[in-house]
């Protein structure tokens, strides 16, 4: 199901009157809707613009998308920026932890790349059992080849 943030508008005829709802975007515009997370009235000078930020930053982050108009009124009122951020400081976190366990598997290939002569599989299983060791990784001690490497 695609979520939107959109515009639902209300008011009398040359008098609208917007609330800011979270709706499938199967629905009709003026339809049903599945929370509502602010108003927006036009009409007003200047015009006034109420929104739930909190409820409106966990849709998002859920993967809500914003319609052109709202999200001009997300952006006036600051919330975009702040998801920008968050997602950010979220990028930035997976990177390090995946950094860390690539960075100690190569150790493995890269013993074995430095001897010249071919890895015998005897040799190769105890390479990959010692990675298991290091990394604290149980293991059966009947082990085979293919299944201490479905391990790392």
């Amino acid at each position: 199901m695609a979520v939107k943030i959109r515009l639902k508008r209300m008011g009398a005829k040359k008098r609208p009157f917007y609330r800011v709802v979270i709706a499938d975007s199967r629905s009709p515009r003026d339809g049903r809707f599945i929370e509502t997370v602010g108003t927006y009235n036009p009409i007003a000078v200047p015009a006034e613009v109420k929104l739930d930020e909190a409820k409106i930053l966990a849709w998002l982050a859920n993967g809500a998308q914003p319609s052109d108009t709202a999200r001009n009124l997300l952006s006036k009122a600051g919330i975009m920026a702040k998801y920008a951020e968050q997602k950010a400081a979220a990028a930035s976190e997976k990177p390090a932890k995946a950094k860390k366990s690539a960075a100690a598997k190569p150790a493995v290939k890269e013993e074995a790349a430095a001897s010249s002569e071919k890895p015998t599989a005897k040799n190769k299983v105890a390479e990959i059992k010692a990675y298991l060791d290091a990394q604290g990784i149980d293991y059966p001690a009947s082990a085979k080849k293919a299944d201490l490497l479905e391990l790392v």
